[in-house]
């Protein structure tokens, strides 16, 4: 194994275990992957070249990285999908929850907005995140 090889797979393992908050491989693509193979390649000890299976267990390692990146986009659109259609089903709708401070709100659904990636309702002067709906009521109103 080249000193390139152990440099960048120590680098890649205190990446991945420097955060658990945030993901730390999703500013990894596939361009910058095949810039680090090359440096790789081209930093290696020429008397132990880089084994081929290595090469290819890191091509499929990207591969899989960039597969799951895409799957949890295409899922959280999915959830945004269905929050939008939950909110947008309470619309005209009595419902109790609470606001963004904490205090209790009740009152028919005018609106349902999308802000930073959070679906929320309008029930009267107050932003009622859909997650925070604590009840809904029959409405009183209908015909």
């Amino acid at each position: 194994m080249s000193t390139g090889s152990v440099n960048s797979s120590t680098a890649a393992n205190s990446a991945a275990n420097s955060s658990s908050s945030s993901n730390p491989l999703s500013s990894i693509n596939a361009n910058s992957f095949l810039q680090m193979l090359v440096t790789e390649l081209q930093q290696q000890d020429p008397t132990q070249p880089m084994d081929s299976s290595q090469i290819l267990d890191q091509v499929s390692q990207i591969e899989q990285i960039e597969s799951s990146q895409q799957l949890s986009t295409s899922l959280n659109s999915v959830v945004m999908g269905q929050n939008l259609a939950a909110g947008a089903g309470l619309l005209n709708q009595n419902v109790t929850g609470l606001d963004s401070g904490g205090n209790t709100v009740s009152g028919v659904v005018s609106q349902v907005n999308v802000a930073n990636g959070q679906v929320t309702l309008q029930v009267g002067n107050s932003n009622v995140g859909l997650s925070n709906v604590t009840q809904i009521n029959a409405n009183t109103n209908a015909n």
